[in-house]
């Protein structure tokens, strides 16, 4: 046993290169059935490959790689065929530009659609085989880690628990502690991991320092001031070093990229959705002969308030609140409306408006940006990016996330912006379809 676990890390990378070698198998040899030059040596085929494994690479960055022992399985099947299959169309155009040919007219022909289905059927069967092989392997050989949790409260120790207890198979907590003014009981020797939630900056920086000395893993939730600094970068002034952070917003380029990626790809949304935006309203009127549409006031950059766009997924002339959990406001056409985001499609309207963003802090209604204003100040740091109709609250979050971890996510955001990191979270975005449930879910009634 103390061999393979030697080995472990490279076991599980024979998994994965297994998996993905699989993968372009079953494309490839399935496209061959008709092209020949797809299985062939020819200039196809070498093309045809260099592309799978180029976009591959990127696409499976941009999803989620096969981190076994870090995620469960059923996320990892979801982010990997996502990545699959958006490889396996990319190599297909390239099949079909590759065959538009002297010998074929130099007509563009899309054959073998079948064929390619098939492949990615075979693809998502493969992915789900080596996935729960590697996560079985990962945690036959391994013991869960030794896990202490320290918060604040009882509240945050039982929320914090409940976050982690999801992952039982890596992280047996086997101690607690509720950390205000006293010593800490526990000995940090005696666990390989510890989980610091929502503590005061004074004993937070004792902790890291002990789990530093001791060897122990620390996962540490941050404060609004470790995202404002994250993205520094590391300068010499003499022999003396500093971080260095310039929170000036985007450039002029970055604005006019940001804006024409916009207008373009919500104009071609609209276009490419237009059946489902149509076969929604004709639903939302049949069911209740209501208004198709739901506008409501929200906050985008600077404070400033516009009416943003929905499909009406609620009975009308209710009270103006935030959805809780098995809100009866709600109709059955809005049920899947929302579980699917399909209620949030008119919002490409506001975006070319300008209103929104395609990626952004999620916009809150008025209501909810005062009181949590109220309560947390530095909410208001959300607004110095136009609101978003996705990003990481909305991907990473759930719809009853609270005020102040949406602000973090939103914040990771704002201070990590790139064109790049937003197109990669338009691509992250259709794992929100695969966790609808879950990214959708509401409010407690407490709350």
């Amino acid at each position: 046993m103390k061999f393979v676990q030697r080995f472990k890390n490279s076991i599980i990378f024979v998994i994965a290169l297994l998996m993905y070698l699989g993968c372009m198998v079953s494309l490839f040899a399935l496209l061959g059935l008709d092209h020949f030059s797809v299985v062939s040596l020819s200039r196809t085929s070498v093309v045809m490959a260099l592309t799978f494994i180029l976009f591959g690479f990127v696409l499976v960055r941009t999803y989620g790689n096969f981190d076994v022992g870090i995620r469960k399985s059923r996320p990892i099947i979801i982010s990997i065929s996502l990545a699959m299959v958006l490889d396996d169309i990319v190599t297909y155009l390239v099949l079909i530009i590759m065959n538009t040919n002297d010998e074929n007219g130099r007509q563009i022909r899309f054959s073998s659609i079948g064929l390619l289905l098939l492949a990615m059927a075979v693809q998502v069967l493969v992915i789900t085989v080596m996935t729960y092989l590697g996560n079985g392997f990962f945690f036959k050989v391994t013991l869960p880690e030794r896990t202490l949790v320290i918060a604040g409260s009882d509240e945050e120790i039982k929320k914090v628990r409940a976050a982690v207890g999801l992952f039982d198979k890596r992280y047996e907590i086997t101690g607690e502690a509720v950390l205000r003014d006293g010593a800490l009981k526990q000995n940090i020797k005696d666990f390989d991991s510890v989980f610091i939630y929502d503590i005061s900056e004074k004993r937070r920086a004792e902790l890291i320092k002990a789990c530093y000395k001791e060897k122990v893993s620390l996962y540490c939730f941050p404060y609004i001031e470790d995202i404002l600094i994250h993205s520094s970068s590391q300068i010499m002034f003499a022999d003396l070093p500093f971080y260095s952070s310039q929170f000036k917003g985007m450039t002029f380029e970055q604005r006019v990229a940001k804006r024409l990626m916009d207008i373009i790809i919500s104009a071609l949304m609209l276009i490419v959705t237009s059946p489902i935006l149509l076969i929604a309203a004709i639903a939302i009127k049949r069911e209740d002969g209501g208004s198709v549409f739901f506008r409501q006031e929200r906050a985008t950059i600077n404070g400033r308030v516009f009416k943003i766009y929905k499909f009406r997924t609620m009975k009308e002339n209710n009270k103006n609140k935030s959805v809780t959990k098995d809100d009866d406001r709600i109709t059955d056409v809005g049920k899947i409306l929302r579980k699917y985001r399909i209620d949030e499609l008119p919002q490409f309207i506001n975006i070319i408006k300008g209103d929104m963003s395609l990626v952004g802090p999620r916009p809150e209604m008025l209501e909810n940006v005062r009181e949590y204003t109220e309560k947390l100040p530095e909410f208001s740091y959300r607004l110095r990016m136009k609101a978003g109709l996705t990003g990481y609250a909305q991907i990473m979050g759930k719809y009853n996330t609270s005020s102040r971890d949406k602000l973090i996510l939103d914040l990771m955001y704002i201070e990590d912006f790139s064109i790049a990191a937003d197109i990669k979270l338009l691509l992250q975005t259709l794992t929100v379809l695969f966790t609808a449930e879950e990214s959708t879910e509401g409010f407690d009634e407490q709350r």
